[in-house]
């Protein structure tokens, strides 16, 4: 995949201080893999003439320690219509342990497989002495206006190929992992990510989020505080007349949060995707979860009759509420602007064009 300026080298003037790779990734031990089938690629993969543009995206909160150890959790619906699996349990839990995936509607099984196998392989005798059972968490949002869907092409093995593949570092964004066949604001969507570094008495920490863009319609789409999409009418995706759409918003940090204050966390995921113009349509499955890395501890089950955790006081949470919103609005500007034309699979013979980012800049500096 190319690489694209992404938004703040355009210059759209965003506000906060990202970490150096203004990516979910700035939060240590934290790792990202992504894989594709994209039949603009490999012609092959094209059944009944229909297009394939799909994929994975895994996200490793631990990296890969053997030893399992959870990361408290929070997690919130926006609008429920979508899945996240694992989330009944994140509520009344408040944690979570092994990966994060991410992918297409059609796919939560085959990734649901590859991530307890992953699990059951990753931490070998601890999870078949102790009688643990795997709950990762899957989420998903609709491709098949421009994948064949129906064809069930995400498979268990290409699955496991983005876990294989997640790593720290720089992570893909625009038409890559399961954002390969997105739409955002009906221009091509997919993953995009962000961060914010913040200050707490002089210690600072990083709060990362990662999305999942397939929402909003064209007359919504707000960059900057302007409503430019109203401006940008051109090759609309012409049967959509009302919001069809989702968003998975992945929110990561090491700074130490109760489960409580990440469910709280996760909610403001809804103000950062409204900064873009979103309502939160009807049809759209908008659902958040957010993670810490701190407090690190083994699983409950493998621990002792106490628990003691370092939380931040809630009187302190206003910054890093700001930073989630932040972080929320450019990673999914990201995703836009890192973004490529592609085929549609229905209708046939269509086009969904990514979002010309020299028209977006005249409209913001008009």
């Amino acid at each position: 995949m190319t690489t694209k300026p992404r938004a703040r080298d355009l210059g759209i003037p965003l506000p906060g201080t990202p970490g150096p790779l203004n990516a979910i990734t700035d939060v240590p031990g934290l790792e990202v893999g992504t894989t594709e089938l994209l039949s603009s690629r490999d012609p092959s993969l094209a059944t009944r003439g229909i297009q394939v543009q799909t994929g994975v995206t895994a996200i490793l909160p631990r990296g890969r320690d053997p030893e399992p150890k959870p990361v408290w959790a929070g997690q919130f619906s926006l609008n429920g219509n979508g899945e996240m699996t694992g989330a009944h349990w994140v509520r009344d839990g408040g944690w979570l342990a092994g990966p994060i995936m991410i992918s297409n509607s059609h796919a939560i099984g085959p990734c649901h497989a590859a991530a307890v196998r992953w699990m059951v392989e990753t931490y070998g005798d601890t999870w078949e002495d102790n009688h643990l059972w795997a709950m990762p968490v899957v989420a998903e949002t609709y491709d098949g206006v421009l994948n064949d869907i129906n064809g069930l092409h995400v498979t268990e093995a290409l699955a496991r190929q983005a876990l294989d593949a997640a790593k720290p570092g720089p992570v893909t964004e625009g038409n890559s992992g399961g954002g390969a066949g997105m739409i955002c604001y009906e221009f091509k969507g997919g993953t995009g990510t962000a961060s914010r570094v913040i200050d707490v008495e002089g210690q600072g920490f990083t709060i990362g989020a990662l999305v999942q863009a397939n929402h909003g319609l064209r007359p919504w789409l707000t960059v900057a505080g302007r409503r430019v999409g109203e401006a940008m009418p051109e090759d609309r995706i012409s049967d959509m007349m009302t919001e069809r759409g989702s968003i998975i918003v992945i929110l990561a940090t090491d700074l130490p949060l109760s489960p409580g204050q990440l469910e709280r966390l996760a909610r403001r995921a809804s103000i950062g995707i409204g900064r873009g113009g979103t309502p939160g349509g009807n049809n759209s499955g908008d659902i958040f979860l957010a993670f810490s890395t701190a407090n690190e501890m083994p699983l409950p089950q493998l621990s002792g009759a106490w628990r003691q955790m370092t939380s931040l006081n809630d009187e302190r949470l206003d910054p890093v509420y700001l930073a989630a919103v932040e972080a929320v609005d450019e990673a999914v500007l990201n995703a836009l602007c890192a973004a490529e034309d592609v085929p549609m699979a229905r209708p046939a013979n269509g086009i969904c064009r990514a979002m010309d980012t020299e028209r977006l800049m005249d409209l913001l500096s008009a």
